[in-house]
């Protein structure tokens, strides 16, 4: 059986033009549209466009990062796939933060709140999601981070996480503890763990020796890398590799609107 994933960090439903004059405290503060050379940036809620990206794509399981808790269904709907969401942090008075992230989505920024979605096709290879699990992983400060543990009814499991960024040491503990847990939920089964783990394997490669060496997970993207796809217990068909950018683009008015910081992650394996 061959299943394709994808990881995706969404930074909060925003887009990110590769010009950093765009970045304009008029478009901030007053939702001006910049236009550049190339690139447009706009200060607007784009949940239409991300689900436009994921919909058109192709794939059987998403692993979604920085999503807006809004997010959850309309994504899941577009892609006629079932949804596993996990609240991460800053997910107080969500009402409240919901309709500023609608009004003004940069100026509220990561303050709307955010989650780990992980979204299955469940027409493809692995069937419907038969068990949803989350863990804690990171209490207190500088903020809460949790994972979502999938199993879909091909047997498969997926783990969805974000570790702790700019601090390789709580990130390295953060994604330790949740392959610890996720194999022990997994059992035997096979796994695919992944996210933007915020480590990169060329400047932290003992943590991905343990993961290798204890829990089996392999296939780390590339040494800079911070988004990956790992696995266990599965053949890799399909190298882990970054979308070109254009691919995460959509025109507007002559230009291009560059979707999120990052770019999606996408790998193949096979099992069975």
């Amino acid at each position: 059986m061959h299943c394709t994933a994808i990881s995706w960090n969404l930074f909060h439903g925003r887009d990110f033009p590769p010009d950093p004059a765009l970045f304009t405290w008029r478009s901030r503060l007053l939702r001006v549209e910049e236009r550049g050379a190339t690139h447009v940036q706009v200060n607007r809620d784009l949940e239409g466009e991300f689900a436009r990206v994921l919909a058109a794509a192709e794939w059987d399981v998403a692993l979604l990062q920085e999503c807006p808790p809004r997010f959850a269904a309309p994504l899941a709907g577009a892609c006629t796939a079932e949804s596993h969401r996990v609240l991460t942090s800053r997910n107080s008075l969500a009402a409240l933060r919901t309709l500023s992230g609608r009004i003004n989505p940069d100026l509220i920024a990561s303050g709307e709140g955010g989650s780990n979605l992980t979204l299955v096709r469940a027409e493809g290879p692995l069937g419907e999601i038969v068990e949803r699990r989350e863990l804690t992983i990171h209490e207190g400060r500088p903020e809460r981070r949790a994972m979502a543990f999938t199993r879909t009814a091909s047997g498969i499991c997926v783990t969805n996480l974000h570790a702790t960024n700019d601090q390789p040491a709580l990130a390295a503990e953060d994604v330790l503890k949740a392959a610890e847990r996720s194999g022990e939920w997994a059992g035997e089964a096979p796994l695919i763990f992944g996210g933007d783990l915020n480590l990169r394997p060329g400047e932290d490669p003992g943590v991905f020796d343990v993961l290798r060496e204890r829990f089996g997970l392999t296939g780390p993207t590339g040494p800079r890398a911070i988004d990956h796809l790992l696995s266990r217990g599965m053949r890799i068909a399909e190298a882990p590799a970054a979308w070109p950018p254009e691919r995460r683009e959509l025109p507007r008015g002559g230009l291009a609107l560059r979707l999120s910081d990052h770019a999606p992650l996408q790998a193949g394996f096979e099992c069975g």
